[in-house]
């Protein structure tokens, strides 16, 4: 009998980092999660922490701090390390510096014998999730950004609250980059298999534009609790559990991640959100929509913002 183990690693245990372990260990996803940080005090801390929260957790799982040794063994590794988005930044403002310190972090990583699945989350996530791929030489479907999954849950949650209807009937996405350009899917939402157009025609309370407001709430949902304190966590913390559950448990769930487009909807050497297939070994599928003109524009829009960040970078030469 094989005494194989899921491993989790965490790069980073700021308010997203530990906020992400504390779920993972609520839900008892893995079987061991392992903490780094600079910050080796507050990580010891955390691990300690969380050590005593065994018994009332769901699972057992054995956590510890660490060091990038232990990623030789890890199935999943988890970065959420970097600078946090300021008020009045945007995720793209951080680039230059979170380029930098993921250089170093993934370099690490591989020179350690890793040959899992990365899974990013820190800002501004489509670039780094780029990043990771190019330092790390893992094939495509082994490199995860948290994408617009977090966006998505923002889209869901307050559709699910205007037509009152529970968030988990709501099916709806939004794409393209994790940012300002981000777009949602009007074309394809719907709710219990009714298009969202025709939940809106057929009852006079809705109004069609109503849902530009909703969609405006999303797009700026981190600047408003960023404004209010200080930074954002609990969700995107959520949205990564969500993403390891789907990989160590083989799920084939469709999530919307940050992940590399080769000719998919038109577009080619980009990380960017949009739906797909993840599974034990990555990313299975990126699930094509059929959107319109309107969409197709926009979503052109958000990948050239994204480029053109991404030729301010040399490559060769972070």
């Amino acid at each position: 009998m094989s005494d194989r183990v899921n491993r989790v690693v965490l790069i980073g245990t700021g308010f997203v980092g530990s906020s992400y372990a504390f779920a993972l260990l609520n839900q008892g996803v893995t079987e061991e999660l392992v903490l780094i940080d600079l910050n080796v005090e507050k990580s010891e801390g955390d691990a300690m922490d969380l050590n005593h929260g065994l018994p009332f957790a769901p699972f057992r799982t054995k956590i510890w701090f660490g060091d990038y040794s232990d990623c030789k063994k890890a199935d999943i590794v988890v970065l959420t390390a970097g600078a946090n988005q300021k008020p009045g930044e945007t995720r793209l403002d951080l680039v230059e510096k979170n380029t930098k310190i993921f250089q170093t972090i993934v370099t690490n990583v591989m020179e350690n014998g890793f040959n899992g699945i990365f899974l990013i989350a820190t800002n501004p996530v489509d670039i780094l999730s780029y990043a990771v791929w190019k330092f790390s030489g893992l094939p495509k479907e082994r490199v995860i950004g948290s994408g617009t999954i977090l966006d998505t849950a923002r889209l869901r949650y307050l559709l699910g609250n205007y037509f009152n209807v529970d968030t988990r009937n709501v099916h709806a996405y939004i794409i393209g980059e994790h940012g300002d350009t981000e777009l949602p899917v009007w074309s394809h939402a719907n709710i219990a298999g009714i298009s969202i157009r025709d939940w809106i025609n057929n009852k006079e309370q809705y109004k069609k534009e109503d849902l530009e407001e909703i969609f405006l709430n999303v797009r700026d949902a981190a600047y408003h609790i960023i404004e209010r304190k200080g930074a954002t966590y609990y969700g995107i913390a959520m949205g990564l559990v969500r993403l390891t559950k789907a990989i160590l448990h083989n799920e084939h769930s469709v999530l919307t991640v940050s992940t590399y487009l080769d000719g998919e909807y038109d577009q080619k050497d980009v990380f960017i959100g949009v739906p797909a297939i993840v599974a034990r070994g990555g990313i299975h599928e990126i699930v094509k929509l059929d959107i319109n003109e309107e969409e197709k524009a926009k979503f052109h829009h958000s990948v050239s913002v994204l480029k053109k960040t991404m030729d301010s970078i040399d490559w060769n030469k972070v």
